[in-house]
This record gives structure tokens, C-alpha cells and sequence, in this order.
């Protein structure tokens, strides 16, 4: 599969053509379908701060190819001074987002490329080339993972899921709604019910246009109207996105879904997480995990309109942690880790080696 390959009509979130970073701007969707084209690491940094991209594979790939700039950025004569730039670079990257593990992964793994090359010239071309088969490889572990998930999926389900986990957060195909993607490609019929995600709104902007992009049937509701759903029967399974999940089975992901998974729970609803190992931090404890805080505004005010008073508190968390016995599976693209996962997810990784 090349880089350019369109996958089922999914959208290409981000890519890498002529030393440019291109990606959709997030911010401007659903309204606009907007790319956005960078040369400089550090507007590839802004972007991922400003969430222009978002979504923790994709963010993973977006810090590799920042990288990659970087590297063509520096004027460096020596390897010694190159790794200086680039350390400099991937400090800049890592700190827009703390608590997504794959930004993390992508920085580790391109600074590693570049440690082991000889000449300036050579370890420029390496880190490109890595760069771009992270983004190549990106969408095969999706797709891969797709088919493990699709399994647990009937046909007629109602799926419910929550924040973007898609095309839109990943290069393409995406991790929850790839598995709703592969479900639907396997012949099986579904609807999908998406959460609004406040405070930014990524289920209604992004999930729901992505859906509907694809022709695959999604209601939208409110993020209040979770348990109104699940106890009229609407739902049949949850399927969600995480930006970090501990060896234990603890899953970080977007603020609310720690409510679906405990409304699920309260009416025998099974609630599966997808994400790739890449997504797996397995040194890491629950009391170790930075939670990202966000600007007061994204609550008070919605597309610019003041809701709320001013000088009031707010408290803006990005993400919680679900527990794992909360959680029915985890889908990755070698298997589904099943409780006690501990023990699934040591086996998971056991397998890849």
C-alpha cells in the first residue's frame, strides 16, 4: 500500500509531499475542508497544540514528520550538532501534548534513526524516510486492527462511540471507526450513535462528518444523553479511541468517556477500546499520568460566544481514566486483550516479537 493510497473513501488526515508537511485543519471542519501546509517544525508544533491535528496516532505521526522538517531546518555540519537541533525540536513537539503516549512513541523513534545514522546527509534522508512508513504503516495497523474488531461486532449493532476516533485521528482509516468502518465492509449492517464530546466538540464536528463522508448511518446526541440512550435500548456495543493505556488495562482518553464506559457497565452494555500497541505505555502507573489541562475558554464560550460569566472557575481536563474493569476488550492489531489484562496484554506483546 503507498502513501497515496485512498482507503475507502476515508479522508488522509496527514502527509508528506516535497518536504512539506500537509494536513486537514481540524479546526475549521465540519464548515471547511481545509489542508494546511508547513515547512517549519515549529508550526507543525502550534498545530498540534492548537489541535489542527489531534488524535493520538495521528499526533505520533504529525511529531515524526515535524521531525523530519526539523532535520532539513538545520544548517548542522556535523552529526553531533544535527542531534543537538533535533532534541531541541522534539522537546518543542513533545510538550504541546503530554498525555498522548504515541507523540511520545513517534519522537522516540525517529531520534533513535537518527542517533544510529553516520554522515548528516544520511541520517536527514533516514528520519524522512522513517517518517513517512510510520504514516504508511499508520493506516495498515488500522486496517488490521479493523478486522480483529469487526468480529465482535453483529450485524444490526448500534454501536455508540465517543470523541474522533477515525480517519481524522490517525493518517487514515482510524481506530474505533475503523473497526466500525471494517464492521460495515464486512458485509455486516450498523448505525452508529456519536456523543457531541464537549468541550470542543470533536463527535459532532469530526466523527459525525466523517461518518456521514463515509455513508455509514450516525445519530448525534448530546454527551447528557448517554444513559437516556443505553437505557431505552438504543445501543448495542461501544467502541472508543485512547491516547494512553497502562499495562494494567487503564485507558486515557478523551474527558467523558470514563462516564460511558461507567453507563455502559450500568446496563450490561459491552465497551471495547481500539488503539495500536504504539498506544500502550507499559512502565507507566495511574499516579505517574500527567492529565492535560485546557484553556478556560473552550467551556465558557462556544465558536466564539460567551455561555458563561466572567471570572469564573473552570476546570477544562482533556482526558480521564476508565478502569479496567470497566472495559469488556481492548483491540489492537494483533489481537484482542481480554481481563484480566495484565496478563493479555504481556501475551499481546509476546506475540509481536
Amino acid at each position: 500500500m503507498n502513501q497515496h493510497t485512498e482507503i475507502h473513501s476515508s479522508l488522509r488526515t496527514v502527509e508528506w509531499k516535497n518536504n512539506t508537511v500537509i494536513m486537514i485543519d481540524q479546526t475549521k471542519l465540519p464548515n471547511k475542508l481545509e489542508y494546511v501546509k508547513f515547512k517549519d517544525y515549529r508550526k507543525v508544533a502550534q498545530a498540534i497544540k492548537d489541535l489542527v491535528i489531534r488524535g493520538a496516532p495521528a499526533i505520533g505521526v504529525a511529531g515524526a514528520f515535524g521531525l523530519a522538517l526539523a532535520s532539513l531546518q538545520s544548517k548542522a555540519k556535523t552529526k553531533e550538532k544535527l542531534l543537538e537541533d533535533l532534541e531541541k525540536a522534539k522537546k518543542i513537539l513533545f510538550e504541546t501534548r503530554p498525555t498522548a503516549v504515541n507523540l511520545a512513541w513517534g519522537l522516540d523513534k525517529i531520534m533513535q534513526v537518527a542517533s544510529n545514522g553516520n554522515t548528516v546527509d544520511e541520517i536527514k534522508k533516514t528520519v524522512v524516510d522513517t517518517a513517512q512508513k510510520m504514516a504508511v504503516e499508520d493506516v495498515e495497523i488500522n486496517m488490521r486492527m479493523g478486522k480483529f474488531g469487526s468480529e465482535l461486532f453483529a450485524n444490526n449493532d448500534t454501536i455508540m462511540t465517543h470523541c474522533n476516533a477515525g480517519a481524522l485521528a490517525t493518517v487514515g482509516y482510524g481506530t474505533a471507526l475503523g473497526v466500525i468502518r471494517a464492521t460495515r465492509d464486512s458485509g455486516k449492517s450498523i448505525k452508529v450513535i456519536a456523543t457531541e464530546t464537549r468541550p470542543v466538540m470533536q463527535g459532532s464536528r469530526l466523527t459525525a462528518f466523517e461518518l456521514k463522508h463515509d455513508n455509514i448511518d450516525v445519530s448525534l446526541i448530546p454527551d447528557t444523553a448517554v444513559g437516556y440512550a443505553m437505557s431505552k435500548g438504543m445501543v448495542n456495543k461501544v467502541v472508543v479511541g485512547a491516547d494512553r493505556i497502562l499495562s494494567t488495562g487503564h485507558v486515557y482518553n478523551k474527558i467523558g468517556t470514563y462516564q460511558v464506559a461507567t453507563m455502559a457497565k450500568q446496563h450490561n452494555i459491552p465497551f471495547y477500546v481500539a488503539a495500536p500497541l504504539s498506544t500502550f505505555d507499559l512502565n507507566s502507573k495511574p499516579d505517574d499520568i500527567i492529565i492535560e489541562q485546557r484553556k478556560a475558554s473552550e467551556v465558557t464560550g462556544v465558536a466564539g460566544k460567551k455561555t458563561a460569566p466572567d471570572g469564573i472557575n473552570v476546570i477544562n481536563p482533556a482526558f480521564d481514566m476508565t478502569p479496567p474493569e470497566l472495559i469488556t476488550g481492548i483491540i489492537t492489531e494483533v489481537g484482542v486483550a481480554k481481563p484480566p489484562f495484565v496478563e493479555s496484554i504481556r501475551k499481546l506483546f509476546e506475540s509481536k516479537l
